[in-house]
């Protein structure tokens, strides 16, 4: 049946979706993004092409030969999820990134996809543009379900809570059942204790995505008092931040921390291999985690492969595509319910 299926990724990122979807059996043709930096990882690790290009400039015409020859027409994607999250909420950012998702709507009701996904934060669906996406999919007769899905349910070792919504023209379409409860987490220690050890700042041999930031003798003092799943409160006095003392630093406890062997990790951001932007100790080594290591986190497999072995790997830039990127394990659930959904309808 996928020799039928096309499927578009628009913000795609370095392709943790789009991989997941190919691993699953679903095909991708394309996937668009305003990021050169992706071309390399999408490309080299996926069958799909990559397009560098502003979804605001994407043309249904564009979609539609992308989509042309396939019996189905899958339109997936994640927009940029800054605009929605609980701090530009609470600052009322006025981004020109609140368009994306009225872009993706636009898109798809020229395009007319049968299958619609969309991966994104929790907090979107407070946010009228998200009710305006409902509303399209209502006047257009897709059947519809979107629902909170944390990340551990599904098998992948880190506590990420994520929106996702899934559209059919076809019949009734929702998300697979969990795979995994309390019981049966996949942790920390299962993801990438088998990986070399490494000090602060040192690149491995074998691989040199495998790598950590250099720390400051403060921090190396700092992460040596730490223990897994604890907070700068355990530290000594002289070893606190000034912030740390103030009242406005007293609530945030979850900065310089270690990660747990036996639990999930905390969510992956874009500044997790920095030891002092949350809670990425290594559970035992004195240093933050490796890219590696985050990607792996991120259930991307051991050998993918974010920059061209010609260039250098900048680690601020590789985290960012690494933190931004959907679970390819997520983008596998999605798009094996896409697949069940169609086995059942067709």
């Amino acid at each position: 049946m996928t020799v039928n299926i096309s499927t578009v990724d628009l913000f795609c990122g370095a392709g943790g979706l789009t991989h997941g979807f190919e691993q699953a059996g679903l095909p991708v043709k394309a996937g668009y993004d305003i990021d050169p930096a992706c071309q390399f990882p999408y490309e080299y690790n996926n069958k799909a092409q990559f397009i560098l290009k502003n979804v605001e400039d994407v043309s249904s015409g564009e979609l539609v030969q992308h989509f042309q020859g396939s019996k189905i027409k899958v339109l997936t994607g994640c927009a940029p999820c800054q605009p929605f999250s609980t701090y530009s909420r609470r600052y009322k950012d006025r981004s020109s990134k609140w368009k994306l998702l009225q872009d993706f709507r636009r898109l798809a009701e020229e395009s007319k996809p049968d299958i619609i996904s969309i991966e994104n934060v929790i907090q979107l669906q407070a946010h009228s543009v998200f009710d305006e996406f409902l509303q399209f999919l209502k006047k257009n007769y897709y059947y519809f379900e979107f629902k909170q899905v944390n990340c551990m349910d599904y098998g992948i070792p880190q506590s990420r809570k994520r929106l996702v919504l899934l559209a059919s023209n076809r019949g009734e379409i929702r998300l697979i059942s969990p795979t995994h409860n309390l019981n049966n987490y996949v942790t920390v220690r299962e993801t990438i204790e088998d990986l070399e050890p490494l000090y602060a700042g040192q690149v491995s041999a074998r691989d040199r995505l495998h790598r950590s930031s250099k720390l400051s003798e403060l921090n190396l003092r700092r992460i040596r008092a730490s223990k897994p799943g604890g907070t700068w409160r355990d530290w000594p006095e002289y070893l606190l931040a000034k912030c740390h003392i103030k009242e406005s630093g007293k609530t945030y406890p979850a900065v310089y921390g270690r990660m747990e062997w036996e639990k999930p990790s905390p969510t992956i951001t874009t500044q997790c291999f920095g030891f002092g932007n949350g809670r990425f100790g290594h559970p035992e080594q004195d240093r933050a985690l490796s890219l590696r290591e985050a990607a792996l986190l991120q259930t991307f497999p051991p050998t993918y492969q974010f920059v061209s072995p010609d260039r250098p790997v900048a680690i601020d830039l590789v985290g960012r595509l690494i933190g931004n990127a959907v679970p390819v394990k997520l983008g596998q659930v999605i798009a094996k319910s896409i697949l069940i959904h169609l086995e059942e309808f067709n």
